[in-house]
C-alpha cells in the first residue's frame, strides 16, 4: 500500500471512529439524567413517598437517577424555580401564590410547572390534654413548634395566629424544628403546641399519642372564612373523630392539596415518562401514603392553578384525563 493510500485509510478510519464516538456520546447523553427531588421533613409523608417515586422512576427510565432531599412546600417551589431542584412536592395553596407572585414569593414563578395532584393535606394543631389549651387564642405565652421556615404549614401557623390577633412575638418560644424533634419537645414538656400540615393520621402525632394524651384544636367557620380570604386555595377539611387515640370528636379546620411540581426546563419526553410511571403505580404508592388509595389519572390531572408541563399534559390527554 502506498503512503498516500495508507494516509487516506487512516483518515477515513479516524473519521469513522469520531462519528461513532459522537453517536455513542449522544445516545448515552440522552439516557443519563440526574434529577433532584425536594420532599418534606422526617416524620411527614413526603419524604418516604418521594423515595418510593424516585425508586419507580429509576426502575422504569434507564439511566435516570433521582436524589431525594428533605424540604418544605414553599422552599421546594423556590428551589425548582431557581434551578436547584428538578422535582418538588408542593401545596396547592402556596404554589398558586408562587404563580401569582404573592407573598412569601418575591416574584411570579416562571420555571415551575404542574406534574401531578396527589392527595389532600390537613393543617393540624396538637396540644397535650393536660395543657388546658382549647383554642388558638390560648397559644399566647406558650412555646410552639410551627415547623421549619419555608413550609406551608409554618405559613399557615402564622396566619392562624394573625386571625386571633397574635404573632410569634406573643409566644414564649418558637421552635422551627422537624416533626420528629417537635414530638420530642412535646413529650418532654419543652413545647406546648405542635402545628403541622400533612396527611391523616400523621405518624408524628400518633407517636406523640403513644405516651401522652393529646387534644386537637379546631377552627370555627368564621375563622376558616378569614383564612380563605387570605388564600382562596384553603379548603375546609374535617379530621374525623377516632383518627387519633383519645380524639373522639370531629376537628374542623383547613387544608389543601399535595402536588408535584417539575422544572419547565426538563424535556417533554422525560416528563411524559415520569407522569406515566406515577399514574401506573398508584397502588404501590398508596402503600406508602394511604391517601393515594383509589387515585386515578383524572385525579392526578386535577387543575389547581399551576400550568401543566407539556409532557404531563400530553400523558393526561392521551389517557382521557383531560379533554
Amino acid at each position: 500500500m502506498t503512503e498516500r493510500r495508507r494516509s487516506k485509510s487512516v483518515l477515513v478510519l479516524g473519521a469513522m471512529i469520531f462519528i461513532c464516538s459522537l453517536f455513542v456520546t449522544e445516545v448515552l447523553g440522552q439516557q443519563k439524567v440526574d434529577l433532584k427531588m425536594m420532599t418534606g421533613p422526617m416524620g411527614g409523608s413526603w419524604y418516604p413517598l418521594g423515595g418510593a417515586i424516585a425508586e419507580l422512576i429509576q426502575k422504569a427510565i434507564p439511566g435516570a437517577s433521582v436524589s431525594v432531599l428533605p424540604g418544605g412546600g414553599i422552599a421546594n417551589v423556590v428551589a425548582v424555580e431557581e434551578g436547584k431542584a428538578d422535582i418538588g412536592f408542593g401545596n396547592s395553596s402556596s404554589s398558586v401564590d408562587g404563580v401569582a407572585g404573592r407573598d412569601p414569593f418575591k416574584a411570579p414563578t416562571k420555571n415551575v410547572m404542574q406534574l401531578a395532584t396527589l392527595y389532600p393535606q390537613y393543617f393540624q394543631m396538637v396540644v397535650l390534654e393536660e395543657s388546658g389549651i382549647k383554642s388558638p387564642a390560648d397559644f399566647k405565652g406558650k412555646a410552639i413548634c410551627p415547623g421549619p421556615k419555608g413550609h406551608t404549614g409554618e405559613l399557615l401557623a402564622r396566619q392562624v395566629l394573625q386571625i386571633y390577633g397574635l404573632s410569634y412575638n406573643d409566644m414564649s418560644k418558637v421552635n422551627h424544628v422537624s416533626y420528629s424533634d417537635a414530638v420530642s419537645l412535646m413529650k418532654d414538656n419543652h413545647a406546648d403546641v405542635f402545628l403541622l400540615g400533612t396527611t391523616i393520621p400523621a405518624s408524628s402525632i400518633l407517636d406523640l399519642a403513644t405516651t401522652r394524651k393529646i387534644r386537637l384544636i379546631g377552627l370555627p367557620d368564621d375563622k376558616i372564612q378569614e383564612l380563605q380570604k387570605m388564600n382562596a386555595g384553603y379548603l375546609k377539611r374535617v379530621i374525623p373523630k377516632g383518627t387519633y387515640p383519645g380524639v373522639d370528636y370531629d376537628v374542623p379546620g383547613v387544608g389543601y392539596f399535595t402536588h408535584l411540581v417539575i422544572s419547565a426546563k426538563l424535556p417533554e419526553d422525560l416528563v411524559y415518562k415520569i407522569t406515566k410511571v406515577i399514574a401506573e403505580n398508584v397502588d404501590q404508592l398508596s402503600k406508602v401514603v394511604k391517601d393515594m388509595e383509589g387515585v386515578k389519572a383524572k385525579d392526578l390531572a386535577l387543575d389547581i392553578g399551576v400550568p401543566y408541563h407539556p409532557g404531563a399534559l400530553k400523558y393526561y390527554k392521551e389517557v382521557g384525563a383531560i379533554k
